[in-house]
């Protein structure tokens, strides 16, 4: 089984990271689905949006948990019953969750794809990336711009929040690999940092 990495972020959160490898019938290997989850599975036509399905139950069984642990509020935002705090995320072929004991949190993976750079401008200031000549490192930066929002929209938990007027994500280097950002909305306002990494084409950010 794939467990595609593991991340200690500190003692009492993790990240774990699946790269979707096997066959539906194999991501169901050991894995006990509530009603609930049978249905939402039969639903999906995409078998690779199945096998994400899956991964997550094998990452959530990886973190010592069973798709029972696990329900869905009104806005759609996973939780753990033991009240830890969980994000989730699936893109292509990886797939990723991360859990936290005291701490929201938000996670979100990306390809890294060409398109970002066309719809860049409805989720963030274009004009505050024209110094960035390279255009490989443009899609790089802002895929991670897009994580991090896609990450602290997660943490909010609910709709109405809009990307470019209401996140807002602190310039970095690629070196530091991490950044800050903040949620400013309807009177409520909330610091997060913001972590990053890249692999095999793929980018994933998580918040706190």
């Amino acid at each position: 089984m794939p467990l595609y990495k593991t991340i200690r972020v500190n003692d009492f959160t993790k990240v774990f990271v699946w790269k979707i490898e096997e066959s539906l019938e194999d991501l169901t290997v050991g894995i006990e689905l509530t009603k609930l989850s049978k249905k939402r599975l039969e639903t999906m036509k995409s078998v690779l949006h199945q096998q994400g399905f899956m991964s997550i139950r094998q990452l959530l069984k990886q973190a010592g948990y069973e798709d029972a642990d696990v329900y869905y509020d009104a806005f759609g935002k996973p939780h753990l019953k033991d009240k830890n705090y969980l994000s989730i995320t699936h893109s292509f072929t990886f797939t990723a969750i991360i859990i936290s004991e005291k701490k929201p949190v938000g996670i979100d993976v990306e390809k890294q794809r060409d398109k970002i750079v066309k719809i860049a401008h409805k989720f963030t200031p274009i004009e505050e990336y024209n110094t960035i000549a390279n255009h490989d490192a443009l899609v790089s930066k802002l895929t991670i711009v897009w994580g991090a929002k896609e990450s602290l929209y997660k943490i909010y938990g609910k709709k109405k929040l809009q990307f470019i007027h209401h996140i807002y994500i602190e310039d970095f280097s690629f070196i530091d690999t991490k950044t800050t950002g903040v949620i400013k909305y309807q009177g409520h306002v909330s610091s997060h940092s913001i972590h990053f990494l890249e692999f095999e084409g793929f980018t994933c950010v998580y918040a706190l």
